[in-house]
């Protein structure tokens, strides 16, 4: 039954793409001129391009980049000492503890070269069990949220949409995680040996950022740091 859901699901889409569609014909990202791909008849997108959704999956907005590690840093290393100072607070713990809890539920940690093919909600639970093998502080966790808070607040061109901060999150979180490392050596036929190395991250766009970020974000729903001149 699985096979035939997924067979009508394939045609409705095709007929959906292949019939008249409500859409711009140039993508609505300006200047660009390319043409949406609902006027292309490659899919059902009818404001942007290929190029725009591709940017979008990766940076959770069609116009706006991610943040660069530079621009994070500090509000990163103000988080950290502002939950050093307030690990005590209910909201924090509780927010730690939620940390934890994902920590424990994720399951064994799975090489970053194994995790093609998986579905977004498995490479997620992978990312939070490559942490818990890292042995990344809950408080290190909470404080990639923080930051990314932070740096929205005292942007002067933010995206303040919630899919892209939760990406803008996921993005950190992910990079936190780090990929897999494994080196070797091998002998050769004439005595001597070579080292061999194999390096491999995950790549950092699609569904699992988005999962990443709701995960995140349902820990850190009371947690946040006050503006300046407000009481924590």
């Amino acid at each position: 039954m699985d096979a035939i859901r997924r067979q009508r699901r394939i045609q409705s889409l095709r007929s959906r793409i292949a019939g008249p569609q409500d859409a711009y014909e140039r993508c609505r990202a300006y200047p660009c001129p390319n043409r949406t791909t609902a006027d292309k008849g490659e899919g059902l997108n009818g404001l942007y391009c290929r190029q725009h959704i591709e940017f979008y999956r990766r940076h959770g907005s069609y116009l706006k980049q991610s943040y660069a590690a530079a621009e994070l840093r500090p509000f990163r290393l103000q988080a950290l000492q502002w939950l050093e100072g307030n690990q005590n607070d209910p909201a924090v713990r509780q927010a730690a503890t939620a940390v934890d809890r994902l920590y424990r539920s994720s399951g064994a940690p799975v090489e970053a070269f194994r995790l093609a093919g998986k579905k977004p909600k498995e490479r997620a639970r992978a990312v939070w069990a490559r942490l818990r093998h890292k042995g990344i502080a809950p408080t290190t966790v909470l404080a990639t949220w923080l930051a990314v808070d932070l740096c929205i607040r005292n942007d002067l061109q933010p995206d303040r949409h919630d899919e892209y901060r939760l990406v803008q999150a996921g993005k950190l979180i992910h990079r936190l995680a780090g990929g897999s490392h494994r080196r070797w050596e091998l002998e050769r036929a004439d005595g001597s040996t070579e080292v061999r190395e194999l390096h491999k991250h995950p790549v950092s766009r699609g569904r699992v950022l988005r999962l990443l970020g709701e995960d995140l974000a349902q820990c850190c729903v009371d947690v946040r740091i006050p503006e300046p001149g407000q009481t924590a």
